[in-house]
């Protein structure tokens, strides 16, 4: 895109009146056009809770899918659960013309102290690639891991339904994969089940490792782990998903980058804070009746997930988990004690609910992928004392490049407030808004109005 530094106030007015602009207080990303609203819509429609109650009793029924039991049953152990998940991806590739690509994706684990001998590891990723040649290189991964366990993490033969964790999340992928296969996005979609979870993170660790060795432009990752029950304290229903999104990571040294987050106040605004805010505004535009709480860590104390070995690699990642966890049901031996159910079973999965975190994932997925890249290089300018604000960045390369959006916030405020369409420019004032009262991001947009997540600026003195 040229630099259109001197573009008229006539354009961007008629620019802010071609794209509906306001993030409303509560955040929302009512930025889309009526046709891909549309296409948007129905590919939540089509996520289908009776698919996904399916898989999770076929996931299920193979007894227990912990990482070092049985490779080579058809029916019972983790090597029937993974030939299982890479076959009805296969299936889905077929039915969408083929466009899914499916493949193993694994590596031997030598011994620590969850895995007494060496291990195949095993993934399984179904990639879809992205149809725009500037944005196809970067990639958007949605996973769930397919393992399973009881008390004992060394026990293998077990009875381990695992049907909340994490049959729930697996299910939920491989439903986004099956109806999100037959549509067309700019950037590349990774649909992945990953095994090892429980053993230490492994499969994830594995994929994350290597994206970053052959340098991956992976953009965002969406971990979907304990997705399945929404019954609260005292039974209640609750129509909200946890979302998790680190801040400043908890480093021995901090970078250069991180330190200056912390300087102007921005430890809210890491990318995976920024793809947080993202899918809750999302949410509030799609599924306005059920509500993405975003919580500020990485993950629950005591526990973790494979969105951590994505963080580590410096790729914006965040966890999606049900609202309020029940602790009888995870990692326990199935037995009944005091009245009492004990085990993962999947009569505690609420399938409706299930299908509705997994709309929340697609809706979110579709976003991103449409989008443009992240502005980069965002800076705020900080030359002299005065009450307005300009910000400058790096332009996207993307052909149907709209423009570009500032958004500011107060500073105790958890989501974007205000909005301001600027269009093509790389350098946009704000005035009578003081930098020194808000905080500031900017978002590239496209044609259609697609969005990109927001990027917090740094300052700079030139």
């Amino acid at each position: 895109m040229y630099n259109k530094i001197n573009i008229s106030v006539l354009l961007i007015t008629i620019g802010i009146l071609l794209i509906t602009v306001g993030c409303n207080k509560k955040g929302g990303n009512k930025t889309t056009s009526k046709q891909t609203s549309a296409e948007i819509k129905q590919i939540l429609s089509d996520i289908s809770a009776d698919s996904i109650k399916h898989d999770i009793h076929k996931l299920v029924s193979f007894k227990t899918r912990h990482t070092l039991s049985d490779t080579t049953s058809d029916s019972v152990g983790i090597g029937a659960a993974r030939r299982w998940i890479y076959h009805k991806m296969k299936t889905y590739s077929q039915n969408a013309g083929g466009r899914l690509k499916v493949r193993y994706d694994g590596y031997t684990q030598q011994p620590t102290h969850r895995i007494n001998k060496p291990t195949r590891i095993v993934d399984i990723v179904a990639v879809l690639p992205g149809t725009q040649p500037g944005a196809k290189k970067r990639m958007y991964v949605v996973s769930g891991h397919y393992d399973s366990r009881v008390t004992d993490i060394m026990n293998d033969s077990s009875f381990a339904p695992g049907a909340d964790d994490d049959a729930s999340g697996t299910a939920a992928v491989m439903e986004m994969a099956r109806v999100m296969s037959h549509h067309k996005f700019d950037a590349t979609l990774v649909f992945m089940t990953v095994a090892g979870e429980e053993q230490g993170l492994f499969g994830s660790n594995h994929y994350a490792k290597e994206a970053k060795k052959n340098h991956k432009d992976i953009a965002g990752m969406l971990n979907n782990d304990i997705i399945g029950n929404n019954k609260g304290p005292k039974g209640s229903t609750m129509h909200s998903v946890r979302v998790f999104a680190q801040g400043i990571p908890p480093h021995d040294t901090l970078s250069t980058y991180d330190r200056m987050l912390l300087y102007t106040g921005g430890e809210n605004d890491t990318p995976p804070r920024e793809l947080g805010r993202f899918i809750h505004g999302v949410a509030k535009q799609y599924m306005p009746n059920f509500n993405v709480n975003l919580i500020y860590r990485l993950d629950r104390y005591l526990r973790g997930g494979d969105q951590y070995s994505f963080v580590k690699q410096g790729y914006p990642a965040v966890r999606f988990t049900e609202p309020s966890e029940n602790y009888h049901h995870q990692h326990a031996d199935v037995r009944k004690e005091n009245g009492i159910q004990y085990g993962d079973l999947p009569k505690f999965v609420n399938y409706n609910y299930n299908a509705n975190v997994a709309r929340v994932n697609a809706a979110s997925l579709a976003m991103l992928a449409n989008a443009p890249a992240r502005p980069r290089q965002v800076h705020i300018e900080v030359q002299k004392l005065e009450n307005n604000t300009t910000l400058n960045w790096k332009a996207d390369k993307a052909p149907d490049l709209k423009g570009y959006e500032i958004v500011w916030r107060k500073t105790h405020a958890p989501y974007w407030q205000h909005s301001k369409f600027v269009g093509d420019t790389t350098r946009f004032t704000i005035k009578n808004v003081s930098k020194d009262n808000y905080l500031f991001g900017v978002r590239s947009v496209d044609s259609s109005g697609y969005h990109s997540p927001a990027v917090y600026p740094l300052p700079a003195r030139h």
